[in-house]
């Protein structure tokens, strides 16, 4: 009878505990942070020993940091139509920032690309609203104009997403902006966006949701925080003597080759604390370890200018800088933590590029793949659990317009430790080996003519692929 009874006490206690279990664990938050401008060494873990970022330092020994992480384009539209698509700019006809310029005393003219991203577009925030997410932007959008704005591109919420690339009303309020109103005389563009963001986690804490935090900082105009500046001022003055910039030819520009500029390092400082606030409220409400985190930025740092102008960071070892397909142009700081997935304080080499958030993003979460819409992507899964290789022959870029950085247009190709550059302006072509001139300084395309053949062949059957446009003599 006793062991009848232990029996019947067992069973019910498997039973009970198989009742318990049936409540699915809930889908992961995604956190997406973009910074617009920020240069891949304008952090402290990636080298700057001027700028300060305690808060992404200390992340970035949370989750895994890429050292070889590109964006799609050396300017921004193209780059956040590639996240928000999981394609290669060309593909979407969206090559360069909205809506352009084309200077009227060169000699090409650049070809006459979308000023919005269409609305057949499943976007990133429209695949996880599909399934049941809450989705909210904060900052920049820089995608299109009434009609085309975050709300209709997927998004339930949106705080000062619009059609320009820069703040309207710089960086304090008032903004000038139709989608965000003005705070309190004094008040902060980044901190406002991010209490915007934080008062959103707290109020959708029990549902999933899909957070876009989008800083206009560090795009121009340079407006310090004004709480920082002093400090910042202090350390250019006493622990980086002499205060003087230093600048190299590049081509028709020139790039800034030191980073002492105390009103963009306070500017990088305001947005790291604000990163900070934010994933401290992850921790607070009990959601950082059901988040899945990913920052980067949306093209390389803004080094480069004609002489006349002063660009305010640099970017060294790396040449050239936004507007740019040399790697200063293209190459990004990128941090992402996926709790059960990456492995804290872990670095990867694996080339990656804009359009690979798409499809990871998707299969993190547990939603599937869409491979119909994010075409050019690649998930990234294997490589954030430690693998070292990626299924993926080489990485584009296609920029066919005049950038105010002196940049004319051009393409380029990542092939392993190869990259070609074509410029169509100056009809050349330059070969870098990454591996052994990560600065791009040592041209060798005279010395290898069947790599340049074999690179050039792959970049113009890619360009015919994805429908590239190109730039023509101007009449």
């Amino acid at each position: 009878m006793a062991n009848f009874l232990s029996l019947l006490l067992f069973l019910s206690t498997l039973l009970l505990g198989c009742h318990s279990n049936k409540r699915p664990s809930s889908p992961p938050n995604i956190v997406f942070i973009l910074v617009d401008d920020l240069g891949w060494t304008d952090l402290s873990c990636y080298g700057s020993s001027f700028y300060l970022t305690p808060q992404l330092d200390r992340f970035a020994k949370e989750g895994m940091r890429f050292t070889n992480a590109y964006a799609s384009c050396p300017v921004c539209s193209p780059t956040r139509a590639s996240i928000m698509t999981g394609k290669y700019p060309t593909r979407l006809n969206i090559t360069d920032w909205i809506p352009g310029h084309d200077p009227d005393n060169r000699r090409l003219l650049g070809p006459q690309d979308l000023n919005e991203l269409p609305l057949s577009e499943l976007t990133l925030a429209e695949a996880f609203a599909e399934q049941g997410y809450t989705t909210f932007f904060a900052g920049k959008w820089h995608l299109g104009s009434e009609g085309f704005y975050p709300e209709d591109q997927g998004f339930d919420i949106n705080k000062g997403g619009h059609h320009k690339g820069s703040p309207p009303g710089g960086y304090y309020s008032p903004y000038k902006n139709p989608r965000l109103s003005n705070g309190p005389e004094g008040e902060y563009l980044p901190d406002r966006l991010t209490d915007e963001s934080i008062a959103f986690i707290r109020a959708n804490q029990d549902e999933p949701f899909f957070l876009f935090l989008s800083y206009y900082t560090v795009h121009t105009p340079i407006q310090p925080s004004k709480r920082h500046l002093e400090r910042f001022q202090k350390r250019a003055d006493e622990s980086f003597p002499p205060h003087e910039i230093q600048r190299v030819k590049e081509h028709d520009g020139m790039t800034r080759t030191n980073q002492i500029h105390p009103e963009y390092a306070s500017m990088v400082y305001a947005m790291d604390e604000n990163v900070g606030r934010l994933l401290t409220t992850l921790k607070e409400t009990g959601l950082a370890e059901n988040t899945i985190i990913v920052f980067t930025s949306d093209n390389g740092g803004l080094s480069t200018f004609p002489e006349k102008r002063l660009a305010p960071t640099s970017v060294l070892p790396l040449r050239g800088g936004k507007g740019w397909c040399y790697e200063g142009g293209i190459r990004v700081p990128l941090i992402i933590k996926a709790p059960g997935i990456t492995q804290a304080g872990s670095e990867s080499e694996v080339p990656v590029i804009s359009t690979d958030f798409y499809p990871t993003l998707l299969d993190l979460a547990g939603l599937g793949e869409k491979p119909e819409q994010h075409q050019d992507g690649l998930n990234l899964r294997s490589v954030l659990r430690g693998k070292t290789e990626l299924d993926r022959e080489a990485l584009y870029w296609h920029y066919p317009h005049y950038h105010g950085s002196t940049w004319t247009p051009g393409a380029a190709i990542r092939m392993g430790k190869w990259k070609l550059i074509t410029w169509y302006d100056w009809e050349k072509t330059e070969l870098y080996n990454l591996d052994q001139d990560l600065g791009e300084r040592n041209n060798l395309a005279d010395q290898y003519p069947e790599k340049v053949a074999e690179l050039s062949q792959k970049l113009a059957d890619w360009q015919a692929e994805t429908s590239a446009q190109f730039p023509t003599i101007r009449e």
